[in-house]
């Protein structure tokens, strides 16, 4: 397997939306036949047996191991920031892509904490994307170079991938987003992002909705939507999350950024999550309304709103727990137990 995009324009882009691989049903089959054979009784592990099972499937193994997830933070500046719309300045980003480095940030812990590798990939922070409510966001050259850089952050050894990002402004452009694919506009999916006051929130709606506004062109195509609202990290998560689904790699989602970038595939090419799951609902408000529209149930719910992919991270956890009893434990056969009346 290669890191190298199958890509390089966005009608290229859209073929590799079209053709999109499938879990193995066999291996699934197996795997679900194993499952009822375990020394407990039917579902008594509940969620965790069908993590197991949708495990199984993309991994083509119907015992399988979770011993080589991947983290992958990405970060890029945005344009529309310069509207007051974060209560941090664009000079964060680029110090906290030093922390990621340094391995001083929470996704650094907790990758660490479950066994991940984990990643820093930089985008142009020295280059801004285009402020959204003057014109795009990003060229079509720049939003396939971004996705390109995704899809190259996916080591197609990894048996579980995360990704998480960092960009002062990036709740705005993910809302843009979610108000392009879904409507409602700003008021459904503003929320307070790292902590704006009243005024700050204020400013973010009206943002998003001249944004909107100046766009609405770009309805109803997922791509364009992505590229003249969204940010050069966002669609690094969607070059990745897309990667992951080429090399059969299950997807563990993070929270609203990294989602709304999720949800650019789903609404491209129906079926293009079914190798991902959400890792939690965050407290950033309109996260839970886009995991009811992109049908994902989350795995956690603990009031994270801190991004890097945190929240997901944490749900490797739970994942690990549900291969784990699946793949170890024994069979009624195995053990010399008696599965009637169980």
């Amino acid at each position: 397997m290669t890191r190298t995009p199958p890509f390089t324009d966005i009608q290229g882009l859209r073929t590799a939306l079209a053709d999109l691989p499938q879990p193995d049903t066999t291996a699934a089959e197996a795997a679900a036949g194993r499952n009822a054979m375990l020394t407990k009784p039917p579902a008594a592990l509940g969620r965790l047996e069908e993590l197991a099972l949708w495990y199984a499937g993309w991994r083509g193994d119907a015992r399988p191991r979770l011993e080589a997830p991947q983290v992958v933070v990405f970060a890029g500046n945005h344009g529309v920031a310069a509207r007051g719309v974060s209560a941090f300045p664009v000079e964060v980003t680029v110090q906290m892509v030093a922390n990621f480095e340094a391995g001083g940030a929470a996704i650094n812990q907790l990758a660490k904490a479950f066994g991940a590798t984990m990643d820093v990939v930089s985008l142009e922070l020295d280059r801004s994307t285009g402020d959204f409510t003057e014109g795009p966001a990003m060229s079509e050259a720049d939003l396939v170079a971004a996705m390109a850089a995704g899809w190259q952050a996916v080591d197609p050894q990894a048996d579980l991938l995360v990704t998480g990002e960092m960009g002062i402004g990036n709740t705005t452009a993910a809302a843009a987003i979610a108000a392009g694919l879904y409507g409602g506009g700003a008021e459904a999916w503003v929320g307070r992002g790292t902590g704006v006051d009243d005024a700050g929130l204020a400013r973010k709606r009206e943002v998003v909705d001249a944004g909107l506004a100046r766009h609405a062109e770009a309805n109803g195509d997922p791509l364009e939507i992505l590229r003249r609202l969204g940010g050069r990290e966002i669609a690094a998560m969607a070059g990745a999350i897309l990667a992951a689904r080429h090399h059969r790699i299950p997807v563990i989602l993070d929270g609203f950024i990294c989602c709304s970038a999720a949800a650019v595939l789903a609404a491209a090419a129906p079926g293009a999550l079914d190798h991902a799951v959400a890792g939690h609902v965050s407290a950033e408000g309109a996260h839970s309304a886009m995991l009811e529209r992109l049908g994902k149930a989350p795995l956690l719910s603990l009031g994270l709103r801190l991004g890097e992919g945190s929240g997901a991270a944490l749900a490797i956890g739970v994942l690990k727990g549900a291969i784990a009893c699946h793949s170890g434990m024994a069979t009624f056969g195995e053990a010399g137990v008696s599965d009637s009346g169980a």
